[in-house]
């Protein structure tokens, strides 16, 4: 267990730092408070563990090794993220509530196929078991993932419902998710440095 360290040392600031995940679970937590954003919380965690593990079973390294590919799923991630970005900017106060809704289980699942930070800490990561067999790399990097995730996607979903406690003023509200929107608008365009 102690060789691993390194690995999760390495896998619990890639997913902490701030991310698509990390923002939209902190805008969600917010919007919809904690007990609403537990599916996406949980979709997240199983999400990042599947692409984690397909990466070290060589996945990853298939889509890098294919350029029009690796466009491709960031042209899809770009859209996608600028798309979350929009509806994160016009989001209401007044709708957050009663209609809009947070992402689902499988919502959140799906987004992790195209979320480039992720594939990024997973492609680097697999460094730290590149002498295990690829099943053991899948199933080390499956578990690590999602063990540490679980912890980091809690904290910032509680963190944004915690901080729906001083957004209670609807311009204050408004400005809060701008700056989610911002930033995560920003994440649209670093896909593709």
């Amino acid at each position: 267990m102690i060789e691993y360290l390194p690995l999760f040392g390495f896998v619990f600031v890639g997913l902490f730092s701030p991310g698509p995940n990390v923002i939209m679970l902190t805008a969600s937590g917010a919007r919809f408070g904690f007990q609403r954003t537990i599916p996406h919380v949980l979709g997240v965690v199983l999400g990042v563990g599947i692409v984690a593990a397909v990466t070290g079973i060589g996945i990853g390294a298939l889509i890098t090794a294919q350029p029009a590919l690796a466009i491709v799923l960031k042209t899809i991630a770009a859209f996608w993220i600028l798309w979350m970005a929009v509806n994160l900017w016009r989001a209401d106060p007044a709708k957050a509530k009663t209609t809009d809704k947070p992402f689902t289980l499988v919502q959140a699942i799906l987004f992790q196929w195209i979320n480039p930070k992720l594939w990024a800490v997973a492609l680097s990561a697999t460094a730290y078991v590149a002498l295990l067999a690829p099943i053991e790399q899948a199933m080390t990097l499956g578990a690590t993932f999602s063990t540490l995730n679980l912890g980091v996607c809690l904290f910032w979903a509680t963190a944004g419902s915690l901080l729906s406690y001083l957004l209670t003023n609807p311009a204050a509200w408004r400005v809060f998710m701008r700056i989610m929107a911002l930033a995560l608008a920003g994440f649209s365009v670093l896909v593709f440095l």
